[in-house]
């Protein structure tokens, strides 16, 4: 991996920004995408795209800038903040972490409450799994009046804190938020490399926002920016650890050719063109069905109908403090979406609209 691959990855994984507060994550984002494009675009809810300008069909790669994380609710007296979540979490992975509170002040440092085992001890029942509502944050404030003083508010954000770090192998990579940073660093390093390649499309490459809440921005973004194809650029989650056979997602096994979800079933012909791209190219890839959709599923539906299908990786413990994936896979993905964007070209996209 190149050195600056590499921090561009720590960069935009260690960056924090959940739905609806991904400003700091598109502030980044911009400034890399702005010279590798024609123009730059942005939605209303702020998904941004850069566009390079060509003929053929309008062609839409699209990662996401939010992550999952939390927003405060309730103040209460001790100065413990009760939360929701935003986007989904497993509640048994929440507590004893760190985070970070982000207020109209400052940020502040907190961390996600449990239950000590010497509280444990003589209880008739023994532990039981939390639910969100169950976990406080505590960032160590005497009172909910010091809380309020230094500008703690409901509808303030809290964000996974988390360094990123290379494996001992040197073959994976731990850090929050592959889902969806991945998809980010995957759109810079293919328009770096396209940035003197003249591609028979039009090329849309960027990101939604909200997609952790609903797919909300792909909306937006589809009707702006009008493509006649859509490719989510995506993690999804690996199920590995106890072996590779009869599980879905492998690590090391390639990029993910995902031909089905609860939301999009992949096109026929699509299915075939993405299957001929890999093998031209010799891009490892493996088949994937998903338990859960991407903005794919809301890109479909927008304008006159378009073909839509997500694109990624697989990777363990997603939706956590703590994933790990495999540097070979994100290679792989990167050079996909490149092959796609070299190949997408009238003929083609004639044959996958076609009967």
């Amino acid at each position: 991996m190149k050195t600056t691959t590499w921090e561009r990855i720590k960069k935009y994984t260690e960056l924090q920004g959940t739905s609806g507060q991904e400003h700091e994550i598109r502030k980044a984002f911009r400034a890399e995408l702005t010279p590798l494009v024609d123009e730059v675009a942005q939605e209303g809810l702020g998904g941004i795209y850069g566009v390079k300008n060509g003929d053929g069909p309008r062609v839409m790669f699209a990662a996401h800038l939010d992550e999952v994380g939390f927003i405060v609710t309730e103040i209460l007296p001790s100065g413990a903040l009760k939360v929701a979540a935003v986007g989904g979490w497993n509640p048994a992975v929440i507590s004893s972490q760190r985070f970070t509170l982000f207020t109209s002040k400052g940020q502040y440092p907190v961390v996600s409450s449990s239950v000590s085992p010497h509280l444990l001890r003589g209880s008739a029942n023994g532990p039981k799994l939390p639910t969100v509502d169950d976990i406080l944050f505590d960032a160590g404030f005497v009172d909910n009046n010091e809380a309020l003083a230094f500008g703690v508010r409901p509808g303030d954000f809290v964000v996974p804190r988390v360094e990123t770090v290379m494996a001992a192998n040197q073959k994976r990579v731990m850090s929050k938020s592959w889902d969806n940073r991945f998809g980010v660093v995957t759109v810079l390093e293919a328009l770096e490399d396209l940035q003197n390649v003249k591609t028979p499309n039009t090329l849309i490459m960027g990101a939604d926002v909200q997609e952790e809440v609903g797919l909300r921005g792909a909306h937006g973004a589809v009707n702006l920016m009008k493509p006649d194809i859509f490719f989510a650029i995506d993690s999804s989650a690996a199920d590995d650890v106890a072996g590779s056979t009869g599980h879905q997602g492998v690590l090391d096994q390639g990029t993910l050719l995902r031909v089905f979800d609860p939301t999009v079933v992949m096109p026929l012909r699509l299915k075939e063109f993405l299957l001929s791209t890999a093998e031209d190219h010799h891009i490892p890839y493996q088949y994937f069905v998903s338990k859960g959709g991407t903005d794919a599923a809301a890109a479909q539906s927008e304008l006159n109908g378009v073909p839509s299908v997500a694109l990624g990786v697989a990777s363990r413990y997603i939706h956590t403090h703590q994933t790990v994936w495999s540097i070979k896979d994100f290679e792989a993905a990167k050079a996909f979406v490149i092959a796609i964007a070299q190949s997408l070209d009238d003929t083609n996209m004639k044959t996958i609209m076609g009967d």
